[in-house]
């Protein structure tokens, strides 16, 4: 069956400063669980800010580090769900109910893809 990575984008500077609700948290917890227990969802996590995060780049045969935040960027990713679906409308169908948790104000995009076997 194949694997999906759903990768998902928020603006951190139109995120709530707060973060998440305790509500959107509750929502996303029991969908979690009940993706968990369909036996769809392999592994799930947030990360943390781009502040603490580190950009390592390779061009022209050299490396650079680039300390965060990457102002350059309007997205950045905020976390992922790596899901074992029968097909992409499946994982689809999950990331739709996953991006609903969320509450009006928030802005947040899902980019899936499969993940290519072999």
């Amino acid at each position: 069956m194949p694997r999906y990575l759903s990768l998902v984008r928020i603006d951190e500077n139109n995120a709530p400063a707060e973060g998440p609700s305790p509500e959107l948290m509750q929502r996303m917890g029991e969908l979690i669980e009940e993706i968990t227990k369909a036996g769809v969802m392999l592994d799930t996590a947030g990360l943390t800010p781009s502040a603490q995060g580190r950009r390592v780049h390779w061009e022209g045969g050299q490396l650079s580090v680039t300390d965060g935040p990457f102002t350059e960027s309007k997205e950045v990713v905020g976390g992922y769900a790596l899901m074992q679906c029968k097909d992409m409308a499946e994982a689809i169908e999950w990331t739709k109910r996953f991006l609903k948790t969320h509450e009006e104000h928030w802005t947040v995009t899902c980019e899936v893809r499969e993940i290519a076997e072999g």
